[in-house]
C-alpha cells in the first residue's frame, strides 16, 4: 500500500484532472442518486470509496476527503493527524519523527501539490475532522454540499422561516388585515 501511495504522489496532476472530472459526473448524477435516496447509497458508496482510494491513497474515510488540496497525499496518515502542515519533527531525510521509516505526509503531500500546479490549495487550512463524518462517503458529501442539501461541516440546512409581512390597513375599517 505504501508504495501505490508514494506513487499516488508523484501522479498527483492526472489524478486531481481525473478527479475533477468524477466529481463534475457524480454531481451531474445528482437526480439519480436523489430518487435512489443518499442513506440507501451510502453503504455501496463508502465501501467503493475505502477499496478505491485505500488502495490509491492508504485513505482512512474521514468523510472529508482533502486530497485534492494535499497533492493527493492523505493527510490522516499521518500518526499525529495533522491536517494543516507538518509538525516541527520531519526529519532532514525528509522522514517521519514517530515512524522514521515513512516519508514525512506533508513533504510528500508539498510535491504532490508542486506536480499539481497553480492555484495551490495546500495553503489554504483545513477545517478540524468532524468524527460524525468518519466512515461516511465524501463522494456524496461533495454531491450533497454541491446541491446544498448540506453545508460543509455535514448539517442540513435550517428551513426558513417565513418573514412577517405588516399589515396594511383597511381602506374600509382602517384595521390591518390579517
Amino acid at each position: 500500500m505504501y508504495s501505490v501511495r508514494l506513487w499516488s504522489v508523484r501522479h498527483a496532476k492526472g489524478l486531481n484532472h481525473f478527479y475533477r472530472w468524477f466529481e463534475q459526473a457524480l454531481i451531474s448524477l445528482h437526480p439519480l442518486w436523489a430518487r435512489i435516496g443518499y442513506e440507501r447509497l451510502e453503504p455501496a458508496f463508502a465501501g467503493f470509496e475505502r477499496a478505491t482510494k485505500g488502495l490509491l491513497f492508504d485513505c482512512q474515510m474521514c468523510g472529508q476527503c482533502a486530497l485534492s488540496s494535499t497533492g493527493m497525499a492523505c493527510p490522516m496518515n499521518c500518526p499525529k493527524n495533522l491536517r494543516n502542515g507538518p509538525c516541527g519533527g520531519v526529519r532532514e531525510n525528509g522522514h517521519c519523527e514517530v515512524k522514521p521509516e515513512m516519508k514525512c505526509v506533508w513533504v510528500q503531500a508539498w510535491m504532490g501539490a508542486e506536480k499539481m500546479g497553480k492555484p495551490n490549495p495546500i495553503v489554504d487550512v483545513q477545517k478540524p475532522v468532524d468524527n460524525r463524518l468518519k466512515g461516511r462517503s465524501s463522494w456524496l458529501r461533495v454531491v450533497r454540499v454541491a446541491k446544498g442539501l448540506e453545508d460543509e461541516s455535514g448539517n442540513k440546512p435550517q428551513a426558513k422561516k417565513p418573514a412577517l409581512v405588516a399589515a396594511s390597513p383597511s381602506p374600509k375599517t382602517g384595521v390591518g388585515a390579517p
